[in-house]
């Protein structure tokens, strides 16, 4: 069987694993699937290399074996080099149309198993292809992989947009938000618009780099890739016209746009806004900062865990790291008490604002629960242990403790530390709602110093469940990276 390559990809796929490659009697290669339908044959590469059709007729099964053998080493040769591709394949600069990319065989093991991801390691792009550009994604051999957004100045070279041969344009993008925004309407419907949610959540929901949450009638979108900060007009556009906000904040002060050589910005896009928009969080009212406050102006991402923590909340209350008193809020509408930690003053004043605003609006006596102090959270679980202090709900959400590998074993440290002091606090029956954000640290990881936490407290601890981020951020199978947040709800025996 001949290899024939395909320089500009062709659309032709490559066979998958229900498919394989026949020669036709008249010496043609054809792709056949069990069914019998055939798809169109690649083109040949002119003057390109490709493999000699080796005729084993009469040579005997020695030679027929070393004919096969020679032919698998040269399919299986090594992937091409950035910059001297071994295979006929080879990148364009999308001068005459879409632009190719070539892949290696790393890169198209990891997309056959299921990532969205390419390093630049694993890809060859043409010397003249500008970060931002969407490019048809080839194998060495020109088979057609997909569509994907080009990254030159990230580590990323390539987020897949679609494993399907379809165009890139306005339609294809309105079709992606319209997909993500009817997924949050059919398990939050909120017509009146006074809720908050994430609506597009970048890969997952097959729009790498693009963030959009919804705060009430106000969105704050983040575009962090170079690709989506080219079409940040357009998408801003596409969202005015489906959504009609009152206001669109651009929250791109995140750091993650430095690694795609992209400027720190925040500002109004679309309409005015000139003071915290509130929004409800259950039966909690809230106030977001679409400028000022943390991610797109709150953690949408724990909305649920939020609410489901009241569920469990009874007598005596501690939340730690609270900031702005997301947790605090939810258990004093059934503890009895609540203690809000945190080192930032600012974040106390706002739960402190909250707190009053929401019993009022609700009339309930929620506010009079809540007490905060601004400390050190590891000093304070330590002091109060040796003070003899006990809780009936605990709560610990902390900031990512683990930014990347090489902070990992610090980071265990320190979950497994104020595990340990939660645990010797909580009194006997007890809830403790323990969290990490850290993609390094992985579920097995966490439960696991949890369990350490445990066994050095002398404490028997019951799982009653195990959480992630909300609905609204789902995660991508094959994609790790989009499932970062753990949450436990433990209770002590």
């Amino acid at each position: 069987m001949s290899d024939r390559f395909n320089t500009k990809g062709s659309g032709q796929r490559r066979p998958g694993p229900h498919q394989r490659r026949t020669e036709k009697s008249s010496g043609g290669p054809s792709a056949t699937s069990v069914a019998g339908s055939r798809a169109s044959p690649a083109r040949v590469q002119k003057g390109g290399p490709g493999l000699p059709r080796t005729s084993n007729k009469d040579k005997g099964p020695k030679a027929e074996g070393r004919a096969a053998d020679a032919q698998y080493r040269a399919h299986a040769a090594p992937p091409a080099k950035r910059h001297g591709l071994r295979a006929g394949a080879q990148p364009t600069s999308g001068d005459d149309g879409e632009a190719t990319v070539v892949v290696g065989s790393h890169g198209l093991a990891r997309l056959q198993a299921g990532h969205t991801w390419v390093y630049q390691t694993d890809v060859t792009a043409h010397p003249a292809l500008t970060g931002g550009a969407q490019v048809r994604v080839v194998d060495e051999r020109g088979w057609f992989i997909g569509k994907a957004f080009y990254g030159k100045e990230s580590q990323i070279a390539l987020r897949l947009l679609t494993r399907e041969e379809e165009p890139i344009d306005e339609a294809f993008f309105v079709r992606r938000l319209e997909r993500a925004i009817k997924l949050r309407e059919q398990f939050r419907p909120d017509p009146d618009r006074k809720f908050a949610t994430r609506l597009v959540h970048g890969e997952a929901d097959g729009l790498p780099g693009l963030v959009v949450d919804r705060y009430a009638d106000c969105l704050s979108i983040q575009t962090l890739t170079e690709a989506t900060e080219l079409r940040r007009e357009a998408l801003t556009d596409l969202l005015q016209k489906l959504l009609s906000p009152r206001a669109i904040v651009e929250r791109n002060d995140v750091k993650v746009r430095a690694h795609e050589g992209l400027p720190l910005v925040k500002r109004v896009l679309r309409g005015a806004i000139d003071k915290p928009v509130e929004y409800r969080e259950g039966d909690v009212l809230l106030q977001a900062d679409l400028l000022e406050g943390q991610k797109t102006g709150a953690f949408l991402d724990q909305a649920e865990n939020h609410v489901e923590a009241s569920r469990y909340a009874f007598g005596r209350a501690l939340d730690v790291f609270s900031y702005m008193g997301g947790f605090a809020l939810q258990l004093a509408k059934h503890a009895t008490s609540v203690l809000a930690i945190d080192q930032s003053e600012k974040a106390l004043e706002a739960a402190v604002l909250a707190a009053a605003h929401s019993a009022a609006q609700n009339r309930d006596g929620t506010a009079k629960k809540l007490t905060v102090k601004a400390v050190n959270a590891f000093d304070f679980l330590k002091d109060a242990v040796d003070e003899g202090e006990k809780y009936d709900t605990i709560v610990l959400d902390p900031p990512a403790f683990a930014k990347n590998r090489g902070t990992l074993e610090p980071a265990l440290r320190g979950y497994k530390e104020i595990n340990l002091r939660a645990l010797q606090l909580l009194s006997s029956g007890g809830v403790l709602i323990t969290c990490s954000c850290s993609f390094h640290v992985d579920d097995a990881l966490f439960e696991k110093t949890v369990l350490s936490a445990a066994a050095d407290a002398g404490r028997t601890v019951q799982v009653v469940e195990r959480r992630g981020a909300g609905r609204d951020h789902p995660t991508l199978l094959g994609v790790p990276e989009t499932r970062y947040l753990k949450c436990l709800i433990l209770r002590v025996l």
